[in-house]
């Protein structure tokens, strides 16, 4: 029999749906039976405070696709601990595409004009032909290339290493990110947050775009100098920026970004995680973990994702 703790703000939700799945051999329980509880499913930033109670804990299954809270190198790193990937592919695409599509077709323009009465016949854009780079070419990367096929989009790519995405016509590597950059009309960041992407997003990356770029950000915060970026807006060295994640949320009420011209901040509401469609994840995993097999989307507590 293994025990399972829910931690998240839905827990009645993600209960119900996993007593519908039927799992052999598990208890659900309250945090009363903490003591005996080996799996814990839920939010990292509840989890984290839960650690130590938890002393015969074997595995973790995150709620979100990142887990910053629980990579503390002073916590505990003696369970495995997996996240949430393969369900935000659609979701970050409705979000991206629906603010470039608004850009390219003039949208915001428009609806100005009418609340204006004023007539605009000027001619939207069009992506098609257009170039778009992704930083980061994962599961999220792959969906948003191949949703930019659908509009005729020529697709650049940014990883460590990997390859794997048939819809990226161009990959890039290493200390290539300039070359990346150079020829972009949209530039899209879905890079995790690790050592190695902190503020990769920086003055000389930014400085690489053309004017005419256009850069989205459902990723993470730390990916992005956010003075080099509000710089580069207000000096019109960038066209726009639509912001979901920032360094420190919410936002400031002083901070640069709501007084910087040509950026949309959308406060962390990409990609929420849905119980309905994480849910199915655990499942999966525990399915995994009572048959003995590798559990999928384990996280590199060292790698960061």
């Amino acid at each position: 029999m293994h025990t399972l703790l829910i931690l998240s703000r839905h827990a009645d939700a993600y209960r119900r749906l996993i007593e519908e799945a039927a799992l052999a051999g598990l208890e659900i329980v309250g945090a009363a039976a903490a003591g005996r509880v080996d799996i814990v499913f839920g939010e990292p930033s509840l989890i984290r405070d839960a650690l130590a109670e938890l002393p015969a804990l074997r595995w973790v299954q995150s709620t979100w696709a990142g887990v910053e809270p629980l990579l503390d190198p002073a916590l505990r790193r003696d369970y495995v601990l997996t996240n949430a990937r393969g369900v935000f592919g659609g979701l970050m695409s409705e979000y991206v595409f629906g603010y470039v599509l608004a850009y390219e077709r003039r949208i915001f323009e428009k609806y100005a004009a009418q609340q204006a009465r004023r007539w605009d016949p000027s001619p939207p854009g069009t992506l098609r032909g257009k170039q778009i780079g992704l930083l980061g070419v994962g599961s999220i990367g792959a969906a948003l290339a191949r949703t930019a096929k659908h509009f005729g989009m020529r697709v650049k790519g940014y990883t460590r290493a990997s390859e794997s995405c048939a819809d990226v016509d161009r990959y890039f590597h290493g200390d290539t990110v300039a070359a990346f950059a150079a020829d972009l009309d949209y530039l899209v960041s879905v890079m995790p947050n690790t050592p190695a992407t902190r503020h990769l997003v920086d003055a000389t990356l930014l400085g690489a775009l053309p004017a005419r770029a256009v850069f989205v950000n459902p990723g993470r915060g730390t990916t992005v100098d956010e003075d080099a970026l509000a710089e580069a807006l207000q000096a019109g060295r960038l066209a726009g920026a639509v912001l979901d994640v920032f360094q420190q949320e919410p936002l400031p009420p002083d901070h640069v970004f709501w007084r910087t011209p040509n950026v949309l901040i959308t406060s962390h509401t990409a990609a929420l995680s849905v119980p309905a469609d994480i849910a199915p994840v655990f499942v999966e995993n525990y399915r995994r973990f009572i048959a003995g097999e590798l559990l999928h989307y384990r996280v590199d507590f060292e790698a960061g994702y």
